[in-house]
């Protein structure tokens, strides 16, 4: 059984274009530098050249996890989840936070999507897997290294 990444159709969007991107320019601009580093002499001190291999094996690194990426993404179209009221995938949710009563606000998104900075919340993230599948006012618990930390759903708002 194959593991899919569940992606938005945006994200599908800006992978395929940085992995085009990559291995036009990307390519070419790591083959110039090798290139250039090689014309300076001995290889066996040259920083320059050590440089620019290291970066074409990043750059080959990035591109073989891009297509992996691409290759087992499931688009979601948020018009296919269920409607109802319950979370799922690229639901933002307002919790409080019952220790320290805070609200805070994720927006839950897979994990090739996620960035706690832009409050992108992981559906596989241990407060995005207990998230999953609750309604407003039911109160979550996640483990943290400071202890258990409940959360109470204030509110759950569903892509258009």
């Amino acid at each position: 059984m194959a593991d899919f990444v569940y992606i938005s159709r945006e994200r599908m969007q800006r992978l395929q274009e940085e992995l085009h991107h990559l291995k036009t320019h990307g390519r070419a601009e790591v083959a110039r530098k090798i290139a250039e580093a090689r014309s300076h002499g001995d290889l066996s001190e040259n920083a320059d050249y050590d440089a620019a291999l290291h970066e074409q094996e990043l750059l080959e690194i990035r591109i073989a996890k891009l297509e992996r990426t691409l290759a087992s993404a499931k688009v979601i179209d948020p018009s296919d989840l269920p409607n109802d009221d319950r979370v799922y995938i690229f639901s933002t949710v307002r919790l409080l936070n019952e220790r320290t009563n805070t609200e805070m606000t994720f927006t839950l998104v897979s994990a090739e999507e996620a960035d706690i900075e832009k409050n992108l919340l992981s559906v596989t993230s241990p407060l995005g897997k207990v998230l999953l599948g609750k309604t407003v006012g039911e109160t979550v618990e996640t483990k943290t290294p400071a202890g258990a930390i409940r959360y109470r759903i204030l509110s759950i708002e569903r892509p258009r």
